[in-house]
């Protein structure tokens, strides 16, 4: 039997973006932690998919659109039905098509990673989770009760370590020159990751630092790809950059690395920050309000203004012309600033924690 009232978890995208990633992350933290657990998302999707390979009971509806009817009478019936303690739901399509049935004894969470529309989204939910201070600042000045608006932060999985035959595979495979500088940036080819800006920024780069070469690992997918690889070519950064695809787990990508760079334009946490902190790399970010939040400048990583390749050149240069040990230093802080706010046991106890709160005032 489960230790702590039963829930269901509620996701209508079709992508593995950062909210995805950590809505499957959770939903097994959650289980782990001896919660019953039911999964409901799109089939197919990757989110699907990632926890079909788990013990976790899962529903597929459409979730065409955000004005889904047939999904929302469908999902309304089954909450009808189960009448589980808590319905938590993700991002904006899953959370307007939520709607509890009349006198339900569900408590309602719907659970932001951004800085979306609040009206016709979210506004009827019990409680909000915002993964960032700034975040919950935001919800409550969209006229949200702040009494029931929550921080919670994300955490992310314990890193794989690759061994050193397998990280020699893939300087072979990837064409990385003996002791070449590596740096490292992952996400979504999307505009607001901001990889036409790290492209430029590093095609200021002198060929060599402290006389070593360079090479970036670039591992993603999306739509602008053919964009970018032409930036690419226009800058005359063939031979330094590697287009690696999606990585799947990208941990290795990590263990080859030397520095991890986010060039976002928009970012309300970074996940990415995180995973770089728990394999103890270096961060170079560009000042979103996420990373504004999680880094402690100079000690835990650098900043660079946002769409400015000239700035985060200067950030990158500075932090490879540090010392080992400033660098250790910085990844080390970071790791540390992890673990003790981001830790899976953390999160999961928080969420389970704000649950026998939201129900005991429910009741």
């Amino acid at each position: 039997m489960p230790d702590h009232p039963a829930s269901i978890h509620v996701l209508g995208g079709r992508q593995f973006g950062g909210a995805d990633q950590f809505y499957v992350r959770l939903i097994r933290g959650l289980r782990e932690a001896g919660q019953g657990v039911t999964a409901i998302n799109r089939a197919g999707s990757p989110v699907a998919q990632a926890l079909a390979h788990d013990d976790v009971p899962q529903v597929h509806f459409p979730f065409a659109n955000s004005y889904d009817a047939w999904t929302a009478w469908r999902l309304r019936a089954l909450l009808a039905q189960r009448e589980p303690c808590i319905v938590q739901t993700y991002m904006g399509r899953a959370t307007r098509l939520t709607r509890l049935p009349r006198h339900s004894p569900s408590v309602h969470i719907a659970r932001l990673g951004g800085y979306y529309k609040i009206d016709g989204y979210y506004r009827h939910a019990h409680a909000w989770v915002g993964n960032t201070r700034g975040l919950c600042d935001y919800l409550v000045h969209s006229g949200l009760p702040a009494e029931r608006v929550f921080h919670i932060g994300n955490f992310v999985p314990d890193p794989v370590v690759a061994s050193a035959p397998q990280l020699d595979a893939l300087r072979a495979e990837w064409r990385l020159p003996q002791g070449a500088w590596v740096l490292f940036t992952l996400g979504r080819l999307i505009d607001i990751k901001g990889f036409d800006d790290l492209l430029r920024a590093v095609a200021l780069l002198p060929r060599e630092i402290d006389g070593r070469p360079w090479v970036l690992l670039i591992a993603g997918n999306g739509p602008l790809e053919a964009e970018l690889k032409s930036l690419t070519a226009q800058l005359k950064l063939e031979s330094q950059v590697r287009w690696l695809g999606w990585q799947d787990p990208p941990d290795a990508c990590y263990g080859l690395a030397d520095v991890f760079v986010c060039p976002s334009r928009k970012e309300t946490l970074g996940n990415v920050i995180l995973e770089a902190w728990n394999h103890g790399l270096p961060v170079v970010s560009t000042r979103t309000p996420g990373a504004i939040e999680l880094i402690d400048e100079g000690r835990t990583g650098l900043l660079a203004p946002i769409e400015s390749p000239e700035a985060l050149a200067a950030r990158l240069q500075e932090m490879l012309a540090a010392t080992p040990v400033q660098r250790a230093g910085l990844g080390e802080a970071g790791r540390q600033y992890l673990q003790a706010n981001f830790s899976q046991p953390a999160i999961v106890g928080a969420y389970l924690s704000l649950y026998d709160q939201l129900l005991a005032t429910r009741r």
